[in-house]
């Protein structure tokens, strides 16, 4: 099965009951926060229009609608990835629980739920967790960002930095299910390093999956219980 059938069938396993609500609580938090981020932006919009205006010497006003909308485009990427991290961050802690629920449906195995006060006393360490990944992404975009400046590699540039991309999604989405079974990060990546291509597929339409308006904030529990449900069929040693 292709790791891109495991992210289409987390659309299904999100609306199964005993799922939904750790779907619905962070879904709501998140276009709540969307939403008051793209208000207070309007508001600011003649604003950041005087702003640039006054950038330009008189003679060269007319620059103004060009410049504007790289200078928006601009905006909204910084925005679009700064709300990507803290989607994923917000969504933490029922992230775990969101991937329990689904295994549980998957395998048909009672499996100990999982206290609210255990959530809450785990919380710093749920975020930290978040943190670390963020870590691990800056540290691979030094090397990246240098490619861009070696002649006929960068060239190149583009594909690596998918795969990067990619692979970043991957192990975003199976943290949760491979912590909630004490895999810690580094035997994570080996593990998904085991099926680099499967690993990849999934990783790569859950990336373009993020760049779809309106499916983005979706995005974070279908790919969890997607990769719930890649690690049940390929990773889990019984599989």
């Amino acid at each position: 099965m292709s790791g891109a059938h495991y992210f289409f069938k987390g659309f299904s396993l999100i609306t199964k009951p005993g799922i939904r609500l750790f779907v619905i609580i962070p879904l709501i938090i998140n276009i709540v926060l969307f939403s008051a981020l793209t208000y207070l932006g309007w508001l600011q919009f003649a604003t950041i229009d005087a702003i640039v205006k006054s950038w330009l010497p008189d003679y060269l006003v007319w620059l103004h609608w060009l410049i504007w909308p790289l200078f928006f485009l601009t905006v909204v990427l910084v925005v679009f990835f700064t709300f990507t991290w803290v989607t994923n961050f917000i969504s933490a802690p029922f992230n775990g629980l969101l991937a329990e629920a689904v295994e549980q449906h998957l395998t048909g195995k009672i499996l100990p739920p999982t206290p609210w006060h255990k959530v809450m006393t785990d919380l710093p360490t749920t975020l930290w967790g978040e943190i670390a990944k963020l870590f691990y992404n800056l540290l691979w975009l030094i090397p990246l960002t240098l490619l861009n400046f070696i002649p006929v590699i960068n060239l190149f540039s583009p594909f690596f930095w998918f795969i990067f991309s990619a692979w970043m999604m991957t192990l975003q989405y199976a943290d949760y299910p491979l912590g909630n079974h004490s895999l810690k990060p580094k035997a994570q990546r080996r593990l998904l390093r085991s099926k680099l291509f499967k690993s990849l597929e999934f990783g790569g339409i859950t990336l373009l999956a993020t760049m779809v308006p309106g499916l983005n904030f979706l995005v974070v529990p279908v790919a969890v219980a997607g990769a719930t449900c890649m690690w049940i069929e390929e990773f889990h040693p019984s599989s």
